[in-house]
């Protein structure tokens, strides 16, 4: 089963973009590079934007390039919707958002959680030159501080659970 990515489209579109241009072409320019990123990678893709300010009586459900889009209703905000996907798709589902509350729930129901910084760089594609996150290019060392005397083992390794994270960040 291929994994559900839920998207916080707000909050995406802030960590993205910004809202400089305008509220609708700025959620236009995101749509359009999520179906191209849908396009490459084949993720079945959910966006959930606020629509309770709107004054729709019922959930909106649109369809733009493949993914599906989804306007609150009135008295429910984005962050509901979220969570309730979060919940219904469980583990079968990567979570983008930067709000601690939906990270909490997505969390708690096994959901993989993605930062909105962190999927946005994604979304505008690798780095040029195939540049290296954690690699100085002028000395060839790691950027990281080493470790202290008192610890054992490889000290270029990541702790376990950001190996087991960046294993599951390749997917995207």
């Amino acid at each position: 089963m291929s994994t559900h990515l839920i998207i916080d489209g707000y909050n995406l579109l802030g960590a993205f973009w910004g809202f400089a241009d305008g509220l609708e072409s700025a959620r236009e320019d995101l749509l359009k590079a999520l179906a191209a990123y849908r396009h490459r990678k084949q993720h079945v893709m959910t966006v959930v934007f606020d629509g309770w300010r709107r004054d729709r009586p019922i959930e909106q459900h649109d369809r733009y390039g493949g993914i599906e889009v989804i306007y609150s209703k009135r008295g429910e905000k984005a962050d509901q919707v979220i969570q309730r996907l979060a919940r219904h798709y469980g583990g079968d589902c990567a979570v983008v958002t930067s709000d601690r509350e939906i990270i909490a729930v997505a969390r708690a129901h096994g959901a993989f959680v993605l930062e909105a910084r962190e999927f946005a760089a994604k979304l505008r594609g690798p780095l040029p030159g195939g540049v290296v996150p954690y690699k100085e290019l002028d000395r060839g060392q790691d950027e990281r501080p080493g470790r202290g005397s008192e610890k054992k083992g490889n000290p270029r390794k990541l702790p376990k659970a950001e190996r087991r994270r960046q294993h599951q960040l390749k997917r995207f």
